[in-house]
């Protein structure tokens, strides 16, 4: 089902009221109460809004009516950004190092009108929010804790080792480690870690049923823990699975912990602790302290089966055994077994042609195996089998324990905010390098970071989020460069972004007839044309524009395309137009005063950029690496709140005055300068500046001897040579 992620736009905005100066307040005349009455009513409807995400899914008449909310709030966010938008307008004009002409031009704005229409704006905000709050009142939500983690799960001990394909290797190692003499002062536990699907719970099922481990270990101990790790549970549950007849449901956590070590008496024992979440490391020490009270447990071992690696590193001191999806071969055993009956797929050539193309998309994950086969068990239809090839696996119906609900169980574990950023990252092609910065910038532009706290940057804080992504198993590094790193996310992770996201983002291709009004983001897939008036002329309310593949030889289409982003997209965030055949951007494009990230990489026919230019002023991230300009335009030296700079520049010299002006800059990135021969003297004025990039500029390598990324602020503390000294 498609997320409104109600409580995070909810979170943001009313953060953002907090944030406004009494300076952008005093913009507008007689908005301060508006805007008081439009933070309390949004805060008092976010209080509730926990129970409202728990009873939507049984409430149809509330689900619409949090989307109508959704819409609300972000159109309460885009007024308040209008007031940033105002504030840096008025900072530009009375910036002493911007020149006299761009801050006469920023100046041509009438305050009055500003203020009329602001206070217009909040005012209809709130009449639509006291609209909604008759039928919001009526649904009688409460407040309460935030339980949407808590799902109880059950899991057992028995396997049918016939029914496991592929796994032998990965059993035989972790029985290698079960046997193995450990140092480890505590009791040691073996992790398993992967997504959801992997079969990290077969994978232990077959160990523990293994005679092997049976002769090793004369107790063995399943608990399935799923998200509930509290230490009476456990402990309750371990005493019953060694004795069923234990009365043991009112005891306090000292008699249990007196029964359990009765019980135990003296045996070695293997304990599974299977589904773990918990990132409390806390809660785990307890649990293992009273176990490792216990004199006899030499021998002893814990499996723990999780999809976290912060969940590994919290419970063991050794690696993570982290579980890899089944090859080809594997996964197609598999696939017949759950598709064919009794060797039926001999009697069906094309169908097996078809269902290994099925397997294809599965890409090692047992359970996606399982979840398709079964969906063709016994039936025989060449075209049923294409259109289950053809679909994507979140469109297909699942039941309980298919391979979405499954994943999805990650996905609801996961704080608000990253559920919006992982939903975000669907809008990128399956099989996608993703470079961890552009994603960062991306997530910044559309108002996903949270602010920073003391001494962080916004970047740290997107880093931050990509890292907790990563020891959830939802994102996988694929090369760490220092600072940046490339990631990759695995085909079902990106199906389950696809889902949640369905009516926030958009694949556009040439077989898009209509999009929902209310999508926010779009990207273009698709090399064949596109009827961009046809399918967008309705669209009023995105923010984000990705161009990955729109057909490179009709550069009509991309003309269309940037004339529709400015005449209808008003409040749009970020525009990326990788590799477009484009030869100019249009004056008009200063209209688009809310964009914060403009890519064109590798837009080699734009020779220049428009005069209007100067009034992007909240750009955070531009990129123009392979736009060959000759100087860095005048009209850029308003983009103050400009913190990544890509570009490559075909003068001699940068113009040190347009620098100066930058004094939130963090990261220079100059490529293929051929002619660039010293840096400006000017970059001492980039206060903020942090990493340098050269790439491809010769001259500029061989004169400092840098060739790539480097710690700026650094390399200036090691040359210990007057500033100055460096550009003459």
């Amino acid at each position: 089902m498609a997320e409104t992620f109600l409580l995070d736009i909810a979170q943001r905005v009313v953060e953002k009221i907090a944030h406004l100066s009494m300076e952008e307040l005093g913009l507008a005349f007689n908005v301060e109460s508006d805007l008081r009455k439009l933070k309390e009513t949004m805060s008092s409807i976010k209080a509730v809004l926990l129970d409202a995400e728990r009873q939507q899914h049984q409430n149809e008449k509330l689900r619409l009516c949090m989307w109508k909310l959704r819409d609300i709030f972000y159109d309460a966010e885009d007024v308040v950004d209008d007031f940033k938008c105002e504030a840096l307008r008025k900072q530009v004009v009375n910036h002493p190092n911007i020149s006299f002409k761009v801050r006469f031009l920023a100046s041509c704005s009438l305050p009055l009108s500003f203020s009329f229409k602001m206070g217009h704006k909040i005012k209809s905000i709130n009449q639509r929010l006291n609209e909604l709050a008759t039928e919001w009142n009526n649904f009688k939500l409460g407040q309460g804790a935030d339980n949407r983690h808590v799902f109880h799960r059950e899991t057992h001990s028995c396997v049918n080792s016939s029914d496991v394909i592929g796994r032998d290797v990965d059993k035989e190692n972790i029985i290698d480690l079960l046997m193995k003499p450990s140092e480890d002062p505590n009791i040691p536990v073996i992790p398993i870690v992967g997504i959801g699907g992997l079969g990290k719970t077969t994978l232990t099922q077959l160990v523990y049923n293994d005679d092997r481990v049976t002769r090793c270990f004369p107790l063995k101990i399943w608990i399935c823990v799923s998200d509930e790790f509290d230490l009476s549970r456990l402990l309750k549950l371990i005493i019953h699975s060694i004795n069923k007849g234990e009365k043991c449901d009112n005891l306090t956590v000292e008699a249990l912990q007196i029964c359990l070590r009765s019980l135990l008496n003296d045996k070695k024992f293997l304990l599974v602790l299977d589904d773990v979440w918990n990132e409390n490391r806390a809660r785990w020490i307890e649990l293992r302290d009273i176990l490792g009270s216990m004199d006899y447990l030499c021998g002893s071992k814990i499996i723990v089966t999780t999809r976290s690696l912060k969940v590994a590193f919290i419970m063991s001191s050794i690696h993570p055994y982290e579980l890899k999806g089944l090859p080809f071969e594997d996964c197609l055993t598999l696939f017949i077994k759950w598709a064919f009956n009794n060797e039926d797929e001999r009697q069906y050539p094309n169908l097996m042609r078809i269902g290994k193309e099925i397997v294809q998309k599965c890409k090692g994950v047992p359970l996606a195996v399982r979840t398709l086969g079964s969906l063709l068990f016994l039936k025989t239809d060449e075209s049923y089998w294409i259109s289950i090839r053809d679909s994507e696996i979140w469109m297909l119906e699942q039941s309980e324990n298919d391979i979405l609900p499954v994943l999805k169980l990650s996905y609801n574990h996961l704080p608000s905010h990253l559920q919006r950023c992982l939903a975000l990252l669907s809008l990128y092609k399956k099989d996608e390098i993703y470079y961890s910065d552009q994603v960062v910038y991306l997530w910044m532009a559309n108002g996903l970071v949270e602010h920073p706290k003391q001494k962080q940057d916004w970047e740290d804080v997107g880093d931050q989020y990509l890292n907790e992504l990563m020891s959830r198993c939802l994102i996988q590094m694929n090369q760490d460069y220092g600072d940046v790193f490339t990631f990759k996310m695995h085909d079902l992770i990106h199906d389950l972004a696809l889902e949640v996201s369905q009516k926030e983002c958009k694949i556009v291709n040439c077989q898009t007839k209509t999009i929902d009004e209310n999508v926010r983001h779009l990207s273009f897939c698709d090399d064949k044309q596109i009827n961009v008036a046809q399918v967008f002329t309705k669209l009023k309310k995105v923010r984000t524009v990705m161009v990955q593949e729109v057909s490179k030889e009709s550069k009509a289409i991309h003309e269309s395309l940037v004339s529709l982003c400015v005449s209808n997209f008003k409040y749009i965030r970020a525009l990326c137009l990788q590799d477009s055949p484009l030869t100019a951007l249009p004056y008009s494009i200063g209209a688009l005063k809310h964009l914060r990230e403009l890519d064109l990489t590798n837009c080699c026919n734009i020779k220049k950029l428009p005069s209007s230019f100067y009034k992007l002023r909240r750009l955070q991230s531009l990129r123009m690496r392979g736009v060959p300009l000759m100087q860095l335009p005048v009209s850029m030296e308003t983009l103050i709140e400009l913190r990544y700079l890509e570009i490559t520049i075909k003068a001699k010299k940068l113009k040190g005055s347009r620098l100066r002006r930058w004094t939130s800059l963090q990261c220079l990135a100059l490529v293929d300068c051929d002619n660039l021969e010293c840096l400006s003297e000017e970059m001492k004025c980039l206060t903020e500046l942090t990493h340098l990039i050269l790439h491809g500029c010769t001259e500029l390598s061989n004169r400092y001897h840098i060739n790539g990324r480097l710690d700026w602020q650094e390399w200036l503390k090691k040359k210990r040579i007057p500033f100055d000294d460096l550009f003459n």
